[in-house]
């Protein structure tokens, strides 16, 4: 279970948003080129040692905004006892409570997210959100809150000003390692990001997370960084291997060339 460093050379691309001349994309090569994957199920430690059973849904996920929720709860309406094990708790006391600094997510209940169905459940074991959109032909970014469909990418904003007074919005698409927790997230005991068990995936993260990127981008940018992340990747540049990664074999074809489309 080897876990890399979390300060490692990155390479970046920047380019201007085709769909607002105000807004640039700053992009992380090394993440999303890399070749990580989901192994919920199948490897997965989960970040606490003692809920190995859990993956990162111990804690219970942060609403973005009121639309986040929203969007959610719509579902959340739909499942049934079939899909949620935790359904009659939720219906009963609800599925939503609020942390210590007033922000809203949701609850936890018997150590876990109240959405988590626990290993021996009929329905099946993990997020009862994503194993409804699964069933019903859904993607799981349409009936789960941002912060889990979007993991382990992470995207932050920022307003820059340049010397000449001018400004622009950068928003940046890179990885969401143990940091992107706060504090709290460099005492989680296992996390995947970083992990060497966790980077098999065949296609890189570009190509695998279609689906979450151009949500989170729009298709006309994430046309634009996926044409860098094929450029960088053929680049053959030692920057294009995630220090997680598998080392490439001398003279194979880097990954993404005529890769096919994983909807997640």
């Amino acid at each position: 279970m080897a876990e890399v460093d979390l300060v490692f050379p990155r390479a970046w691309v920047e380019f201007a948003d085709p769909a607002d001349a105000a807004q640039t994309y700053r992009c992380d090569l090394t993440w999303l080129t890399s070749r990580w994957a989901c192994i919920f199920g199948s490897g997965c430690a989960g970040i606490y040692a003692d809920r190995p059973d859990d993956g990162c849904c111990t804690l219970g996920a942060h609403f973005s905004d009121k639309g986040d929720e929203k969007r959610v709860k719509k579902f959340v309406k739909l499942l049934g006892k079939d899909d949620w094990q935790y359904r009659k708790e939720g219906r009963r006391d609800g599925w939503v409570e609020t942390d210590e600094d007033g922000e809203r997510k949701t609850r936890t209940v018997d150590g876990a997210c109240i959405f988590h169905n626990r290993p021996g459940f009929a329905g099946g074991r993990g997020c009862a959100l994503h194993g409804y959109a699964l069933k019903h032909g859904l993607h799981p970014l349409e009936t789960k809150p941002d912060v889990c469909w979007q993991l382990p990418i992470r995207r932050t904003f920022r307003d820059v000003e340049l010397a000449d007074g001018s400004t622009y919005s950068e928003v940046t698409i890179t990885e969401y390692d143990r940091r992107g927790w706060g504090p709290g997230g460099h005492d989680l005991d296992w996390y995947c990001s970083g992990n060497t068990e966790a980077h098999v995936a065949q296609d890189p993260v570009y190509v695998s997370y279609e689906p979450e990127l151009v949500e989170m981008m729009g298709r006309a940018a994430y046309d634009v960084l996926s044409a860098h992340c094929l450029d960088h990747l053929t680049s053959r540049s030692k920057l294009a291997v995630h220090p997680a990664d598998p080392r490439p074999r001398r003279g194979s074809r880097p990954a993404g060339e005529n890769a096919s489309t994983v909807a997640g």
